[in-house]
């Protein structure tokens, strides 16, 4: 990937990317080379710094790009200008030509010409892209068009400009939604941290009372529009009518599918309070877990922005080739042109490495803080700790992991293009087989995550390669399925219900709000976007807690069998974790299911590991 950065620099793509170029392979801002064949090409456009479309409104959706006459010029029109005359005066009075080279501009109001070689007009008044010296319209309105386009499953255009009104008029009340859901994340993560113990029960009790409370006010909300439209038809109204309906039927299916699980569950409830409080402990005791979804978001965005930039400069790289037009096109030929498929590997990959770098991370802090007998003697950052032996020492592991999963993952995502442009041609048969290896190949990336998630927690354990740590901690999860699946599965479904809690309070607070626009805006699209967006937040606090989990119980699980609480080989365990396990088998035991793979003892995961 470093390779194709610097080839794609030092072919001028970086120049050209920045500083823009004309129809005419010219870069604006310096002196260019003549290109055979091409006119107005090599000129010296040392004092014409930024790229004018002459009809920046004509986007080429198949080709992703601006259909019209690219030019170079020193200024930006930042007024509309209706006639040739006010270009003709701006030309002359601002000293930047917007039509094209071979004209004058005492030729604009005069030559025939200038029906296609000037700018389209009235032209809309625009201002250069930061760092980019492209000329943009200030009024994006004239990409409506092009957003329609992008979204084919509307039919009607209007549809779509209420949409997108109703988000521009109510984007200060997505944005203090959006910034309530972080909040919210945050108040549950301490939450978590000091009242684990009744964490579960307020969980339920509140999520039962949210879904009951949401699914109501979305069913009064409907029954009282219904009676005010019936007086104002217009077709907002209509329109916030059927989205209430469809929500409030939504919301009713939901709730009795959420019943009907906690109903099923509401026995392993209790196992879960012990494994909770344990993970509150080590949120106490390692207070920058909480942080760690926003040093993963940063480098996410640090490398994606890295990748994108690429991207663009692989865009334009190339020898300049006319086409058909008579215009200039930057074209690669030859094996080099295949550059950006592997591109795309590096950005699975490298984005796959990153969330393992993360995983690898919490695992060696939480290793850290379980195998501590005297928690006063921890590092002071464990954090820190744990990023420094993964930087010397564990590099190689997360690589392969994540490569392995990049291996699944594009074979996926190969088949899902494959299976979207042949939609509507294929036979059933061809149809099935298609969707069944696309759901083969998802289930088994699902796996392999959760036992790569697994491996670097061993390999922060006993310090052994990934393939090794991943053998021994698939043997100690399947020599141990019920109780993973007691403990584990309960928990995360826990968690779920503090996802769904976020994102009830957050969208129930948006339907409060929203409710005082709906007379003059649509907020179906305001809502999904907020919604989403708790969703998303919720997901990334509660995933570290649902790491922390899982690492607990493999530390757990080795500590049984290396340890007996006999002098010199006492548990490293919490006691309120030796008290949640001997409880569960207790109970197990009296409802006749003592026996068997619950009975066993737990398996060393390699030998020699006691020294550990």
């Amino acid at each position: 990937m470093g390779f194709i950065c610097g080839f794609s620099i030092a072919t001028g793509a970086a120049a050209r990317l920045l500083s823009g170029y004309d129809s005419y392979g010219n870069i604006c801002g310096q002196k260019n080379v003549k290109v055979e064949g091409i006119v107005n090409s090599g000129l010296d456009l040392t004092q014409k710094k930024y790229v004018f479309f002459l009809d920046p409104c004509n986007v080429d959706l198949v080709h992703q790009r601006v259909k019209s006459l690219a030019l170079c010029v020193s200024a930006c029109p930042r007024k509309e200008l209706k006639t040739l005359a006010d270009v003709q005066k701006f030309a002359e009075t601002n000293g930047s030509t917007l039509c094209s080279y071979e004209l004058q501009p005492s030729e604009y109001t005069t030559d025939p010409r200038a029906a296609k070689l000037c700018p389209k007009y009235p032209v809309p008044e625009s201002a250069p892209i930061p760092f980019f010296h492209r000329c943009a319209p200030v009024n994006i309105s004239c990409y409506a068009k092009f957003a329609e386009a992008l979204i084919t499953f509307v039919s009607d255009s209007s549809v779509l400009h209420r949409l997108i009104s109703g988000v521009m008029t109510s984007k200060e009340i997505i944005m203090g939604l959006c910034l309530l859901s972080l909040v919210l994340s945050m108040i549950l993560m301490v939450i978590i941290r000091y009242i684990s113990r009744v964490l579960v029960w307020i969980l339920t009790i509140l999520v039962i009372l949210g879904s009951l409370g949401g699914t109501g006010v979305l069913w009064w909300l409907y029954a009282k529009q219904r009676v005010s439209a019936s007086a104002v038809e217009t077709q907002i109204a209509k329109d916030n009518l059927q989205a209430l309906l469809i929500y409030a039927i939504s919301a009713t299916v939901f709730t009795v599918i959420l019943f009907l699980v906690m109903l099923v569950m509401r026995k392993r409830v209790a196992l879960t309070i012990a494994l909770f409080h344990v993970a509150g402990k080590v949120f106490i005791h390692l207070p920058l877990l909480v942080f760690q979804p926003f040093w993963t978001f940063f480098a996410l965005i640090l490398f994606w922005t890295y990748w994108i930039t690429v991207l663009l400069f692989l865009g334009t790289t190339g020898s300049p080739v006319p086409n058909e037009e008579g215009f200039v096109e930057f074209q690669m030929t030859g094996p080099l042109k295949y550059m950006w498929w592997y591109h795309v590997v590096g950005l699975i990959w490298i984005s796959e490495f990153i969330l393992a770098c993360q995983q690898m991370t919490v695992a060696g802090a939480v290793v850290t803080y379980y195998f501590t007998r005297e928690k006063r003697n921890l590092p002071f950052t464990p954090i820190l700790a744990s990023v420094n032996r993964l930087i010397c020492y564990h590099l190689g592991t997360v690589a392969k992991g994540s490569f392995i999963i990049t291996l699944v993952k594009i074979p996926r995502m190969i088949l899902m293009y494959i299976h979207t442009q042949l939609k509507g041609k294929e036979n059933a048969c061809a149809r099935c087989m298609l969707k069944a290896c696309i759901c083969c190949l998802w289930c088994l990336e699902k796996c392999l995550t959760y036992l790569n998630q697994n491996a670097y927690t061993a390999t922060a354990i006993n310090s052994t390669n990934f393939c090794t740590s991943a053998k021994d901690a698939f043997v100690i999860l399947v020599e141990n399925a019920l109780r993973v699946a007691a403990i584990n599965t309960v928990g995360d479904f826990m968690l779920f219900l503090g996802k769904v809690l976020i994102v009830c309070s957050t969208g129930l607070a948006g339907i409060m709000l929203l409710n005082y626009q709906r007379d003059y805006t649509i907020w179906v699209l305001p809502l999904i976007i907020v919604c989403l967006f708790a969703f998303l937040v919720a997901h990334c606090f509660l995933s570290i807690y649902e790491m922390v989990v899982d690492v607990l119980f493999l530390c757990f699980a080795i500590d049984t069998k290396y340890n007996d609480g006999s002098p010199g080989r006492e548990f490293y365990m919490d006691k309120v974790l030796m008290e949640f396990v001997e409880n569960s088998r207790k109970s197990m035991k009296e409802a006749g299911r003592g026996g068997g793979a619950e009975g066993r003892e737990l398996k060393p995961m390699a030998s020699g590991a006691s020294s550990s």
